[in-house]
């Protein structure tokens, strides 16, 4: 009790805080491993200055303590001094005992470490966190002792392992899979995003379509859960889908709606519905998407409607049961579901042309029912589209362009375009010219809008200088419509089941586009990368970084102080010149390190055309000649920067 009250107080009254720190410093060296590990936590939670410098010491001999529960606290500890003191943190060596703490022997500390690895490296000027195939071997023989929030972080630290050969890929899901059966949906969906990863580097076309039926069971097991759990399995199934359609493919009954399904769950299950359904079930699907179109919410109806159009034009033989279906339900009369019919109506009508005008009179009965935007503009598109077959379309486009004034943009786009595909298709009609005029007079001189005046002005000159090339411009046949719209881009896509289970497979955002300073992930290149998802690879910039030289070699000890002779503010800062090898960071002795061989050769290419830097006085690279003086980690360029932030990469 008196420990969290020093850390709001120390907050508060950071003058005062130096009063407690001789009994942090005693409780650091009590018998008793809770209060030695209740200490150093305590300390990290106040992220002052001088509490820092005096948790600095302590942490160091904390990381190396005998007991287990100091030792997993204290890589917390880590992670938190990180936040409050980058530079300390990495000067003190804190990272490179973090990374021994991966081969502990306590599986609890293990995971820590990873955890505290993890949140540092997860920060656009943090180190650069990497595993190679033994340190990911170790991390998942600690898996089965974790628990489950270790292994959460263990799996996830997985993503940062690239495999260079498909075999490695593959032994590592058939080590994982397993985990597939735990009861808690975290790591399941852990599990699941790390098993896609690792398909992006197989090519064992039997392992990935085992996986795949492996991955279903798990996932349909989530949606017997509460309505919140439900809700984040359906948003992650949603992406999931999309990019392994066969994990699902057969289970389309799951998705369909309960009458006690909160709002929110029904509306992401009918679009799963709408994803999973092709010729074999389309007609279960449209069955279920009728019996929703008279449910009593209007939104789920409203997206019932839309999907039942969305079906015919994804579902080809499909289509006449989901016309007559959108027929049936114009005829209830109800105006939203009517005004819902006639949008997707206008995408049968561009997916299918010439097939389904026969029903047009029906849509030209509920003309006075639509009152919203969208609908509207369906409409009249419909009235511009198909005016020869229409005989009173002058009549039509006459009553609907008596408000054009009052109308929102989207409408009155809508109606000038009409309004010149009527004049062309009927030129000779007095209605259509006077009608036609009209509407040109209104877009160009009357309406402030940009985006209509141009568009009324380049009618109204193409139609002056030739209405015959008019005519053939504005009814030029246009393609059919296609879904592929409805897909996500595949590099988006892969980028987003990398983060399966967080907050941005729920947004369907990546999380540096809504949290602030979080470092995106994307896939990365390697010889066992399969080649449709290298080309499509996203590239990831990591911003605030200085230009390295990248040194390999085993982890040193902390880097003495140097001392700086100060210089006036006017002065023109002179280049460094070469420090000698004296002065510079110990090599150690120790040839056990986290970067393996290969993995060395492999960055050796990325940080290939840094071997020539120069200094800025024009010599050589006053650190090319150093070998393994350094450990395995970024040294600066040597020139003078404002900000001299080291970066390493393990």
């Amino acid at each position: 009790m008196v420990y969290l009250f020093l850390v709001y107080y120390g907050r508060s009254k950071a003058e005062q805080i130096h009063l407690v720190i001789p009994s942090f410093l005693q409780d650091c060296n009590d018998r008793n491993p809770l209060i030695r590990a209740l200490a150093i936590r305590t300390m990290s939670y106040i992220p002052i200055p001088v509490v820092t410098e005096a948790l600095t010491e302590q942490l160091r001999h904390c990381l190396k303590d005998r007991d287990p529960y100091v030792r997993k606290t204290a890589a917390i500890c880590v992670a938190k001094l990180y936040t409050a003191d980058p530079r300390k943190a990495e000067k003190g060596g804190f990272v490179e005992m973090l990374r021994d703490l991966l081969l502990d022997s306590n599986a609890t500390v293990v995971s820590n470490a990873v955890a505290a690895l993890s949140e540092i490296g997860d920060r656009q000027d943090g180190v650069i966190f990497k595993l190679n195939l033994t340190v990911a071997n170790k991390l998942l023989a600690a898996l089965g002792e974790s628990s489950e929030w270790g292994q959460i972080y263990i799996l996830d630290s997985l993503l940062r392992y690239v495999p260079e050969r498909h075999t490695d890929a593959e032994l590592m899901a058939e080590r994982i899979i397993i985990h597939l059966q735990h009861a808690n949906s975290a790591v399941v969906l852990t599990t699941i995003k790390i098993l896609l990863y690792l398909m992006n580097y197989m090519e064992n076309r039997k392992l990935m379509d085992y996986i795949c039926k492996k991955m279903g069971p798990p996932l349909v097991t989530l949606l017997s859960s509460g309505p919140e759990v439900q809700y984040v399995a359906l948003r992650n199934i949603l992406l999931i889908i999309q990019r392994r359609p066969s994990v699902l493919k057969n289970d389309v009954k799951v998705f369909f709606c309960k009458y006690n399904d909160p709002i929110y769950v029904k509306l992401a299950k009918l679009e799963i519905m709408y994803r999973l359904a092709r010729e074999e079930n389309a007609r279960e699907v449209l069955a279920e998407l009728q019996e929703y179109a008279s449910e009593v919410d209007i939104d789920f109806v409203r997206k019932a409607v839309r999907s039942i159009g969305r079906l015919a034009i994804k579902v080809q033989p499909a289509a006449d049961a989901c016309i007559q279906a959108l027929l049936d339900l114009i005829e209830t009369k109800v105006t939203y579901v009517v005004q819902e019919a006639v949008i997707v109506i206008k995408d049968v009508f561009r997916r299918y042309p010439g097939k389904y005008e026969g029903i047009i009179p029906t849509l030209c009965e509920n003309l006075d029912a639509l009152d919203e935007p969208e609908s509207k503009a369906a409409m009249i598109w419909i009235v511009g589209q198909f005016a020869n077959r229409i005989d009173n379309a002058d009549e039509l486009m006459d009553d609907l362009t008596y408000t054009f004034m009052e109308e929102p943009v989207e409408v009155q786009l809508a109606l000038l375009t009409a309004a010149v595909k009527l004049f062309i298709y009927k030129a000779q009609s007095d209605t259509s010219k006077a009608l036609v005029h009209k509407v040109l007079k209104w877009a160009t001189e009357e309406v402030d809008n940009p985006d209509l005046r141009d568009r009324g002005f380049m009618y109204w000159r193409l139609l002056a200088i030739n209405p015959t090339v008019a005519g053939e411009i504005v009814l030029a046949e246009k393609p059919a419509i296609t879904t592929d719209s409805d897909r996500m881009d595949r590099g988006a896509l892969d980028q987003l089941l990398l983060h399966t289970g967080t907050l941005g497979s729920i947004y369907h955002k990546n999380p540096e586009t809504f949290i602030r300073n979080a470092a995106g992930k994307a896939l990365t290149d390697s010889p066992a990368l399969n080649p449709l998802s290298r080309q499509v690879l996203v590239p990831l910039s990591r911003p605030n970084i200085p230009p390295a030289i990248h040194v390999p070699g085993p982890g040193p000890p902390p880097p003495r102080e140097a001392s700086v002779s100060p210089v006036p503010p006017t002065a023109k800062p002179a280049p460094p010149a070469p420090p000698q090898t004296g002065d510079l960071i110990g090599a150690s002795s120790s040839a056990d390190t986290l970067d393996g061989e290969g993995e060395n050769e492999h960055e050796s290419g990325e940080h290939g055309d840094e071997d020539s830097l120069a200094s800025p006085s024009g010599s050589a690279d006053p650190y090319a000649n150093l070998d393994n003086a350094f450990g395995s980690y970024l040294a600066d360029e040597p020139k003078p920067q404002a900000d001299d932030h080291l970066t390493r990469l393990f």
